[in-house]
């Protein structure tokens, strides 16, 4: 009996609230085959085809006014082979759901960004990340995938068998086809020792490339109109489970990182002149802290204050300059800006789209409190990002075009000609990947 679901169509939202899509038909295929005939479907219909994950990506690039793909019934782990060091899993599938599924097998992923919301293929698509000094994309650590094309065939691809789809795929924007499932790379699990120590901005601008190098995991958060930062390492650790106490557990990641948090943006919101005193008195309610858990129990925690965000990877020698320069375009302005901005730091990659690929590369993200209005905080931003070959990250706001991004990819050309193979009339395409690969 066919488990297909094809609902009544309405507007869809993602996360934010910044995209709203109207499809003609939702459906939630249950199996690859179903997967196949619906794509086949909306070919004879005349509609394009998107896959939709959690809505975790603040840019249009799930949206479409064509068949709307809900990954929500591909689910599962289709298998774990320990000798290779590796697990298929389907790309509906949960990161919060695959974390606690590989940590009951004692297995975990090397690295993994903030939050664990989003599925597999949406987070791989886009290029979501954790910090690393040798690790940090998600989708670096794939080993295989197969996706469903726009003539309706299933394709497989890894370092061996289609290579070249491999070198695109792995962060392909929903432009090559619907991801089916995902091969990653997992190891024996281990732990991980977290030290949280709040900085100056200062020394942690003069000590960024020691605590780099000397740190599997390093990433730190200034507070904007303060000079105050906190900072986070993360190191394995031969050591037992030392996890936070549940009372300073929850004052720190639920009272003062999402409740305390959410009722300062909100008053920042509606008086934006409260923003710097409230900025300084958070900054300094933050004290050192050291714990001791699994992998995805310290990378991630949860985000329930929700927020816009931009994000641009620079090289990473150039980012500590560029971080001077947001720092010092905010105190010249009458911006109030009531979110940290983030730095990480990944390895070079050979992914095409990675916005690593090729080169070392640091991070800088930028948010605003949901609702408050933004566009001249990042378009401010965004100027010093580009002027230093920035890459924006695919899933999060930014206004570049394919004429900017062929010059700070090099293997841009690369991924389109794979696109023209796979998908030459634009089953797959939408407004926002015509706008950042062009037609």
């Amino acid at each position: 009996m066919t488990r297909n679901r094809t609902t009544a169509t309405r507007a869809w939202r993602n996360w934010a609230g910044t995209v709203t899509a109207r499809p003609a038909r939702v459906v939630s295929p249950a199996s690859v085959e179903e997967l196949t005939g619906t794509i086949r479907r909306a070919v004879r219909d005349g509609l394009r085809v998107k896959a939709v994950g959690t809505g975790h990506s603040f840019t249009a690039a799930a949206a479409t006014d064509g068949v709307l793909i809900r990954p929500d019934l591909l689910t599962g782990i289709r298998e774990i082979d320990r000798a290779a060091g590796t697990v298929t899993v389907a790309a509906g599938t949960p990161l919060k759901r695959l974390n606690t599924a590989l940590a009951r097998e004692g297995l975990s992923l090397t690295n993994m960004g903030d939050i664990m919301e989003q599925t597999v293929a949406g987070a791989t698509s886009t290029g979501t990340h954790g910090t690393g000094r040798d690790s940090a994309s998600i989708a670096a650590q794939i080993r295989a995938l197969e996706l469903v094309t726009a003539d309706g065939s299933l394709l497989r691809c890894s370092a061996e068998e289609n290579p070249e789809v491999f070198a695109a795929a792995r962060i392909g924007l929903g432009a090559l086809g619907v991801v089916t499932a995902v091969t990653l790379g997992v190891e024996p699990v281990f732990l991980l020792t977290a030290r949280e120590e709040p900085m100056t901005f200062d020394r942690v601008a003069a000590e960024f490339d020691q605590h780099v190098a000397e740190n599997e995991h390093f990433e730190f958060y200034w507070f904007p109109h303060t000079g105050n930062c906190n900072t986070k390492r993360n190191n394995r650790s031969a050591g037992i489970a030392a996890p936070p106490g549940r009372l300073s557990g929850w004052i720190d990641d639920e009272l003062l990182s999402n409740g305390a948090f959410q009722v300062a943006c909100s008053l920042g919101r509606a008086v934006p002149a409260t923003i710097p005193a409230v900025a300084k008195i958070s900054s300094r309610a933050l004290s050192a802290r050291t714990y001791t858990d699994i992998p995805y129990k310290v990378f991630t925690s949860p985000r329930r204050v929700r927020f816009v965000e931009m994000e641009y990877a620079l090289p990473r020698e150039a980012a500590i300059g560029a971080l001077r320069e947001v720092k010092a375009m905010i105190e010249r302005s009458p911006l109030r800006v009531s979110f940290p901005v983030e730095i990480r730091t990944a390895p070079a990659d050979d992914i095409a789209l990675s916005t690593a690929s090729g080169r070392e590369s640091a991070y800088i993200a930028v948010h605003l409190y949901r609702g408050t209005p933004y566009r001249s905080y990042f378009t401010a931003v965004e100027r010093i990002m580009t002027a230093h070959g920035g890459r924006p990250h695919w899933g999060k706001i930014h206004t570049r075009d394919a004429a900017y991004l062929s010059g700070v990819y090099p293997r841009f050309g690369e991924f389109t000609a794979v696109r023209d193979r796979l998908d030459p009339d634009r089953l797959f395409g939408n407004d926002y990947l015509r706008r950042v690969l062009g037609d």
